[in-house]
């Protein structure tokens, strides 16, 4: 790709010289939580279409959920006792976990495409078991069990891997049981449009093409390509390995259903910090709409579309999320991801000027009161925040420290000396008592850091140990946040009577 172009706008070049319709899609299987590795897929089609529309071209926007595919085993999240029977049933077929009336595939599929709209990437949104239902599929289905040879001939060849004299395209749900994966077709009848099967329970019947099965994936995919106009899809490396399911679906497209494959954007996966790749099977994920409550919409496309889609990023919600938010909040940090920022920005984005790592001490502080934090802003150099901007990342900071905040960014002001700043060394005390002398009311951040830094230097301390006297005498802990900026959300007066209590200057 081209150094002087975002990659979304590099591949938008590629696609407008080849391509005169624009259908993008992607699509993922609702087995579990929609997760933010799950994301990339989704957003790298949102920048595609984003960067064709910023071209003045008319895109279409489709989202697949792969609703019709069956439950494969039961997950570790699931109940075994309820979920044994339900193995090889379509999702869509199938309870929902919270037994509400809606199904497996709608109780996962829902929220993403809730948290979809907050980030606002606008879908035409397919459910595929609709999709098979309404007959979409039918001319599809007819075209691979007639050509059922060649498709194998195909898998054999990019696979090298033979199928059984049996095998079929097509998978039919078997009326009795319910399942989709233990049946075999025997015959199919294509002026009737209709399939005879025999299935593991016992069951053997004819039955109508249309919501009576699906294809199998390497054949579905395909299909839907034909189906929808696909001119552009995003997919994971693991589809795009030699032999994979690309390589199958380029031919059977081809040779089968006669329709030229789409553009394809190839994406590494995301994984979770300590915890490698996301996986909804395995419940090792952190949801989408669990971490749209607690970042900004537009921070959380920013950090997925910010990288080349054939990157391999690491997603870490506690600090680095603080860094990350702040650098989409400061057009100075973002000057090289400037097409990124545009691409992720959402019409509610708001810049509020002020670090996160702040907001989260003030809230603490000032115990969410908003006429505080402007009072203690204004005094430490943040002007003219927009109130509407900080109340809403208030919002954010309290729910981003409860759930992945470390200890040294969580603040309790003790209301009395604590016991565990009684036995600080004397540098320390000493150190202190010059800070109180010198604390002025309404100080800045900066020179309260200078000052702090100058009774290091008086009294021979190391830093870790001036800080440690620090938090321990007002948190009663050993660590905190940013030290110029706390002590300047503190009253002035408090900090003084504290640091000399711990100096021994006062009672």
């Amino acid at each position: 790709m081209s150094e002087n172009l975002f990659w979304a706008d590099e591949i938008a070049h590629q696609v407008i010289q080849t391509h005169p319709k624009l259908t993008v899609a992607t699509g993922i299987t609702p087995s579990g939580e929609i997760h933010i590795g799950n994301l990339r897929e989704v957003l790298t089609a949102d920048a595609v279409v984003r960067a064709l529309r910023s071209k003045g071209k008319d895109v279409e926007f489709i989202y697949i959920g792969d609703t019709f595919d069956p439950l494969r085993r039961v997950y570790p999240f699931l109940d075994p006792a309820v979920y044994a029977a339900h193995v090889g049933k379509p999702l869509s077929e199938i309870p929902g976990p919270k037994g509400d009336g809606k199904s497996y595939a709608e109780h996962f599929l829902e929220p993403f495409l809730a948290s979809l709209r907050e980030m606002e990437v606008d879908v035409n949104v397919q459910r595929a078991d609709r999709m098979y239902k309404e007959g979409r599929y039918n001319r599809n289905i007819l075209l691979a069990l007639e050509h059922k040879d060649r498709i194998r001939e195909i898998l054999k060849k990019e696979t090298g891997k033979e199928t059984q004299d049996d095998w079929s395209p097509f998978h039919a749900l078997c009326k009795a049981c319910g399942k989709i994966t233990e049946s075999k077709v025997h015959s199919f009848d294509a002026a009737n449009e209709e399939v005879e099967y025999s299935c593991a329970c016992g069951d053997r019947r004819k039955i109508p093409i249309a919501g009576g099965g699906k294809l199998t994936w390497r054949v579905d995919w395909p299909a839907r390509w034909q189906i929808l106009g696909v001119t552009v899809e995003p997919f994971g490396k693991d589809h795009a390995s030699r032999g994979g399911s690309y390589d199958t679906g380029i031919r059977i497209a081809r040779e089968v259903f006669s329709y030229e494959p789409p553009f394809p954007v190839v994406y590494e996966w995301i994984s979770l910090r300590g915890a490698g790749d996301m996986s909804s099977s395995k419940g090792n994920v952190l949801s989408v709409h669990e971490m749209i409550d607690v970042v900004p919409a537009e921070v959380l496309k920013y950090f997925v579309i910010k990288a080349k889609p054939n990157k391999s990023v690491v997603f870490d919600p506690a600090l680095p999320m603080v860094t990350l938010l702040d650098e989409f909040d400061d057009p100075a940090s973002t000057a090289r991801n400037h097409r990124a920022v545009e691409l992720a920005k959402v019409s509610t984005s708001a810049a509020v000027g002020v670090p996160f790592r702040h907001v989260v001490t003030l809230m603490q502080t000032t115990r969410g009161n908003l006429d505080e934090m402007e009072k203690v802003l204004v005094r430490t150099g943040y002007e003219g925040v927009d109130r509407k901007a900080l109340e809403k990342r208030v919002v954010f900071a309290k729910k981003w420290l409860d759930r992945f905040g470390p200890d040294d960014m969580k603040v309790e002001v003790q209301e009395t000396f604590p016991a565990v700043a009684r036995d600080l060394a004397e540098k320390q005390r000493q150190a202190l008592g010059y800070i109180a002398e010198r604390l002025e009311d309404g100080m800045s951040a900066q020179k309260i850091h200078e000052l702090v830094y100058e009774a290091k230097d008086r009294f021979a301390i190391q830093p870790q140990e001036l800080f440690l006297a620090i938090y321990r005498s007002i948190l009663g802990k050993d660590k905190g946040p940013r030290a110029g900026f706390f002590l300047a959300s503190l009253d002035a007066p408090f900090v003084r009577e504290r640091f000399k209590e711990a100096a021994g200057l006062s009672s």
